[in-house]
């Protein structure tokens, strides 16, 4: 298939934000125990991504608007439901439930940074939260290190269901969707 056969879906800014916002949430996750440093850095990094996306969701190409893809719990539900009898209508952008999976993912993520920058603020005495939370106690402390990581091992749990996805997408509609988020270009 050449490109005459292919449309331009996904933008610079959504494909260069997409890797990036892995790479960082990678980074984070994976040094949360041993490198808190590179934590921080990562997930003011993971933060940062998420409000240039958010910005990006109301200002950017059509197909990253959000008002091209958010749709209601009960439209994504019906077309999951459409994957599972193999009836589900192809999209050029997200589908529905893609659309609602972009949404939980973006909101868990602000979540976990914002509960990691509360966390940092209490334990450390750092961070732009630490003039509200330094000193809190050892009992807001560890309520908050627990929310941190349930709400980033959440996020793992979502980024597995986003990749079964993609493959369940790729192989229904015979997209793909991996090359897609590289070089921006789907079949028409």
């Amino acid at each position: 298939m050449n490109n005459a056969d292919k449309v331009m879906v996904w933008d610079p800014f959504v494909r260069i934000f997409h890797w990036s916002l892995v790479a960082a949430f990678t980074v984070a996750y994976l040094s949360a125990e041993e490198w808190e440093g590179v934590h921080v850095i990562a997930g003011y990094v993971v933060l940062g991504l998420i409000a240039a996306r958010i910005g990006w969701g109301f200002l950017g190409t059509s197909n990253a608007r959000f008002s091209s893809f958010v749709r209601s719990p009960m439209e994504a539900g019906r077309y999951a439901l459409d994957v599972l009898t193999g009836r589900a209508a192809r999209h050029l952008g997200h589908n529905p439930a893609g659309g609602l999976m972009i949404v939980l993912m973006i909101l868990t993520l602000a979540a976990t940074t914002l509960s990691g920058l509360a966390l940092y603020g209490a334990d450390e005495g750092a961070g732009p939260l630490a003039f509200w939370l330094a000193g809190s106690g050892e009992h807001i402390e560890h309520t908050l290190k627990e929310v941190h990581e349930f709400l980033a091992n959440l996020m793992v749990a979502f980024v597995a269901i986003h990749v079964l996805g993609v493959i369940v997408e790729s192989f229904l509609h015979r997209d793909d969707l991996v090359g897609a988020m590289f070089h921006g270009r789907k079949r028409v």
